[in-house]
């Protein structure tokens, strides 16, 4: 093969024939789950367990599990067309978080896990027959991973589990959680990010008090605030060497990022394509408002925006499954998708003027729920520090 061959065989921008069958099943199966759905969800709340069970059924929780555990062996790149599909059928991130925890959330376990573990913990989860919840975050520690405080400390043959842990999704459902803690004090290790370790064990309510947490969107997909008291965490549950969970859940959080961008990308689309149909509808001073260059242009410039981010999130998942590092183009990724998405919902409202305003044209809920991927999993500023370490060169921060 010559290297022009060779060249023209990277450089292919469509989708595969399964990548598009992909996008079509994801489609027609959110198609089952309207408007009128998510707008109840997201004015009443309670898990979208309906949707939740469909996915399952079509065996798309485990898009990305190993096939010898029920899992479809597919890559980051699917999950993430499946990601936009699903949040561009208008379920945004309500439909999204849903099933997020499923396609990457249990990586490290995937990697890192006995094969014992992924027999007894990756089934359940595929077959939607259990729900997991990710528990790093804490209230007071922020992206500061290293300087958490829950504790879990060895006696015999368990951990016991002390502390605190907030913006934990889906706590009010989960079964089991994937939980980091640390089990040598700070003050003991040679490096911050030694001494912390993963575990995946059951939710066990009687020791674990769970307070949702009142949000400006998603009500369907609850945020927790978990307060853990003596939780028994048997052996058998440690995923991969103790105080080696910092770099495990590492493997997770550029696939997430990935994710996240292109839930942003389809919310994004969803918001432009109804700001288009209302600019191509409403009709003032006897002209369609879609003829005028004030209405027609920042949607031009959006849907500009949103296919850079797009084709940055493909890049991205591309990397990712190549084996390649993908950290500059993820962190990249879930930046300009999260600031092309809010230009997007945000300027889909204005469109609709005062109906913008309006529950029941759908966009404000896109603008509320938007804000979710500027703001998390990474901070816009600290994705900002990591181009200008990582890529430019440029000295540390902070």
């Amino acid at each position: 093969m010559g290297a022009e061959q060779h060249r023209a065989a990277h450089m292919d921008f469509a989708l595969s024939d399964q990548q598009r069958d992909v996008k079509a099943t994801i489609e027609r199966l959110c198609a089952d789950f309207d408007d009128a759905y998510w707008l109840a969800k997201d004015r009443e709340g309670g898990f979208p367990h309906e949707f939740h069970a469909a996915m399952a059924k079509g065996g798309w929780l485990g898009v990305c599990m190993p096939e010898e555990y029920g899992g479809a062996g597919l890559g980051l790149t699917e999950a993430a067309i499946m990601a936009q599909a699903i949040a561009q059928s208008g379920a945004g991130m309500s439909g999204a978080s849903a099933v997020h925890i499923n396609i990457f959330g249990l990586q490290p376990v995937v990697i890192y896990g006995t094969d014992e573990q992924k027999r007894r913990f990756l089934p359940p989860l595929i077959a939607g027959q259990e729900k997991a919840c990710f528990g790093v975050t804490e209230p007071n520690t922020g992206l500061d991973t290293t300087r958490l405080r829950t504790r879990a400390e060895k006696r015999g043959d368990r951990y016991v589990v002390n502390g605190q842990k907030v913006w934990i999704s889906t706590a009010q459902v989960a079964d089991r959680m994937l939980l980091l803690a640390r089990t040598t004090p700070l003050e003991d290790v040679k490096k911050a990010t030694h001494g912390l370790s993963l575990f995946y064990t059951a939710f066990d309510r009687s020791r674990i008090e769970v307070r949702e947490i009142e949000k400006m969107g998603r009500k369907a997909v609850d945020s927790n605030q978990l307060f853990i008291d003596n939780l028994e965490i048997p052996d058998e549950d440690l995923i991969g060497e103790e105080g080696r969970g910092f770099e495990y859940i590492l493997h997770g959080l550029n696939p997430e990022r990935v994710l996240i961008a292109a839930e942003a990308v389809g919310l994004g689309f969803v918001a432009l394509e109804r700001a288009t149909q209302y600019a191509k509808d409403r009709v003032v001073f006897g002209r369609p408002i879609g003829q005028n260059q004030g209405i027609q242009h920042p949607l031009a410039e959006n849907w500009m925006e949103l296919e850079a981010a797009r084709l940055m999130v493909m890049n991205a998942a591309w990397q990712y499954d190549q084996g390649l590092p993908n950290g500059a183009a993820a962190n990249a990724a879930k930046y300009l998708a999260g600031e092309a998405g809010f230009k997007a919902c945000q300027q889909a409202v204005m469109t609709h003027g005062g109906f913008g305003y309006a529950k029941e044209y759908h966009v404000e809920r896109y603008l509320r729920e938007v804000m979710l991927p500027r703001i998390a999993p990474v901070t816009p500023q600290l994705v900002l520090c990591y181009i200008a370490e990582r890529v430019l060169g440029l000295p540390k921060s902070y």
